[in-house]
């Protein structure tokens, strides 16, 4: 008897144990609702959270659980996505309408998502309508945990830098333009925390700097099509952190972000204590678009010089500082293990898809395809109609080619692009863009390897340039005109997930798929039921549940 009680104790402090070391809950209550806003210097509806454009920054540490309940005050469907965060096994709370069903209005959601062992400086931001056009964005860091040390030392403050390009014609208006088969056109400035160089007020400094002190810059960039080159005037920029990854920790004059990236740069106080810019401008367009903000040493005595150093010119030059970018090999990451621990170089790739972007007018309208294919997103969210079991009534897979066809066509087709891949399966992915458009790339769910970007089309022995040892693991990836992309990655995170082009009017119009990765064993080891609290819609909302996942 004794025995079983020493048992019976001994298991019961191992749960106690269990629930102590839980990793910590974040709570946030949102509420989403329209706002005037004059970023411009011209008001016009903004989309608010909690009263803020932007929105709320998350300040987060790795493996906590983040819990937001969003209600949703405007009148219409709404959907938050958080760009970068992998949700292993979690797809459900990706934000996307491939996976979840919108937040009516007047009804709210809660995200329950884990920054499960991720580090680094990510964004978030609506994907219904044109509802980022508005606002509803903000940035997301995920703190290295105290046990593991970060390849620098601690920064004075953090700060978070959200730039991209804003139209003053309001996100419906912009929404009309495309439904009717209309280009956005260009946007009317760029932003940097909301702000311009033409809002209305005195330009107060946006950050302070005390004299000596070195701080974190995690620049994001938000916008809806523009790559923004972003330059700190007289100070340089040491990159430390990209998407997730410790970089080697070179020092740049001025980073290109282009849509949907994210670059940490450590800035260091050690110029004339006076005020200082901070410039984003658009690159390759016709007509540069510039805006500045100020930062302001704290014994500053002087206003900022209006001379503003200038922007690179040219995509060649931001094809340079794309191969100067490497991962940090000898630095931890979330885990307590080296990053370079992951020797992708040696495995062996098992698909290869290529995927080229078009244009193209259906109808009269104009649509944007891969591979031929311009994706429509159902009414039944394709997640939940292949978790319910009626996916073959909403689409049908691999419907588009691994590779384009060799002869450029204007005949696309509109319907579900659905790709599916073989759980755990080492896959090669080229982005292969005849355009004479800039691309920005993102994937869901996933890190992947950037191991080339290079002009002209691809062909197998490209391979032979590939950066196979150390190429950051990110997520967004951009594609110059005429030019390629090639990315490698492991396809283990079971769930549904998006691939997208990060230029709002494009993904909209169909550019972007989703990738179904299904794990044979349908197990709670590979992937978690349906939160209870799903929204449903379409065909299977009033459907029975089908029986949970078992360990």
């Amino acid at each position: 008897m004794g025995g079983v009680m020493l048992l019976l104790l001994l298991c019961l402090s191992a749960g106690a144990m269990m629930v102590r070391a839980e990793d910590p809950y974040l709570f946030f209550t949102w509420n989403v609702t329209y706002g005037t806003i004059s970023p411009l210097g011209i008001p016009q509806q903004g989309i608010l959270i909690n009263g803020q454009f932007p929105g709320p920054n998350i300040n987060s540490t790795t493996n906590n659980n983040i819990v937001i309940n969003v209600f949703n005050n405007l009148d219409e469907p709404f959907l938050l996505t958080w760009n970068g965060i992998q949700q292993r096994k979690n797809s459900w709370q990706d934000g996307t309408l491939g996976t979840s069903c919108p937040i009516p209005p007047g009804q709210n959601y809660t995200y329950h998502f884990q920054v499960k062992d991720q580090i680094g400086s990510y964004i978030y931001y609506p994907i219904t309508a044109m509802h980022r056009a508005a606002g509803g964005f903000g940035g997301l860091r995920v703190n290295s945990r105290l046990l593991i040390p970060v390849p620098y030392a601690d920064p004075e403050d953090d700060y978070t830098v959200l730039i991209g390009d804003w139209y003053s014609k309001s996100h419906t208006t912009l929404h009309k333009f495309l439904d009717s088969g209309r280009a956005l056109g260009r946007p009317d400035g760029v932003l940097i925390n909301g702000k311009s160089s033409k809002s209305k007020g005195k330009e107060e400094p946006l950050f302070t700097m005390k004299p000596g002190k070195t701080y974190k810059y995690r620049i994001c960039n938000v916008g809806l099509k523009n790559s923004l080159n972003f330059r700190i005037q007289g100070h340089p920029m040491k990159l430390v952190e990209m998407e997730g990854s410790h970089t080697i920790q070179n020092s740049y004059d001025s980073l290109d972000v282009h849509v949907g990236q994210c670059f940490a740069v450590l800035v260091t106080a050690d110029k004339e204590p006076k005020d200082y810019y901070m410039v984003a401008s658009t690159r390759y367009t016709k007509t540069v678009l510039t805006t500045t903000a100020v930062i302001s040493y704290t014994n500053g005595k002087g206003p900022a010089s209006p001379v503003l150093p200038e922007a690179p010119v040219g995509w060649a030059w931001t094809l340079n500082q794309f191969r100067s970018f490497r991962w940090n090999l000898t630095a931890s990451a979330a885990r307590p293990n080296p990053q370079g621990s992951y020797h992708y170089g040696q495995i062996n790739i098992t698909r290869t898809i290529k995927l080229v972007n078009s244009a193209s007018r259906e109808g009269g309208k104009l649509r944007y395809a891969i591979n031929g294919i311009s994706h429509t997103n159902p009414a039944t969210p394709l997640k939940l109609a292949e978790y319910y079991g009626v996916a073959d009534k909403i689409f049908k897979y691999d419907t588009m080619s691994d590779d384009a066809p060799a002869t450029a066509s204007d005949k696309i087709t509109v319907e579900p692009n659905v790709a599916n891949i073989t759980y755990r399966t080492f896959v090669e992915i080229i982005f292969e863009n005849h355009e004479k458009s800039i691309q920005s790339w993102h994937l869901d769910g996933y890190s992947f390897f950037a191991v080339a970007v290079e002009p002209g089309r691809w062909t197998p022995e490209k391979r032979k340039s590939y950066n196979l040892l150390d190429a950051v693991s990110r997520h967004t990836i951009q594609v110059f005109p005429k030019s390629w992309a090639a990315i490698m990655l492991t396809f283990d995170n079971a769930g549904m997930w998006n691939l997208r082009s990060e230029l709002a009017e494009r993904r909209y119009l169909g550019q972007e798929l989703y990738i179904s990765v299904l794990s044979p064993e349908r197990s709670l080891r590979d992937e978690y039921n349906i939160p209870d609290d799903a929204l449903l819609c379409g065909i299977v909302k009033d459907l029975a549940k089908p029986p949970p996942y078992t360990i």
